[in-house]
């Protein structure tokens, strides 16, 4: 995988573990919403600054957005649509 695909995964993989949607990721991160869309996409590089908002916001170090997955793991899947229950 390319550094750029680590990050989309890790991104996508660790947002939604957190139950966050794309817009409240940015929200909390200071950036807009395209933005995140866009870096889950492989469709953009964020500086290094906004990678360390993100990585605070999933309660993470900047360096896990690039670990390689382990074997066998799937990739991550999109979180429901609509706003949660209670």
């Amino acid at each position: 995988m390319s550094p750029r695909d680590l990050l989309a995964w890790n991104v996508k993989k660790l947002r939604v573990r957190r139950g966050l949607s794309q817009e409240r990721l940015a929200l909390e991160a200071g950036l807009e919403r395209v933005s995140i869309s866009q870096l889950e996409r492989k469709q953009v590089n964020l500086g290094v600054d906004s990678l360390g908002k993100i990585a605070s916001i999933l309660q993470c170090k900047v360096f896990e957005l690039l670990l390689e997955p382990t074997d066998g793991e799937r990739p991550p899947q999109n979180l429901r649509r609509g706003r949660p229950t209670k």
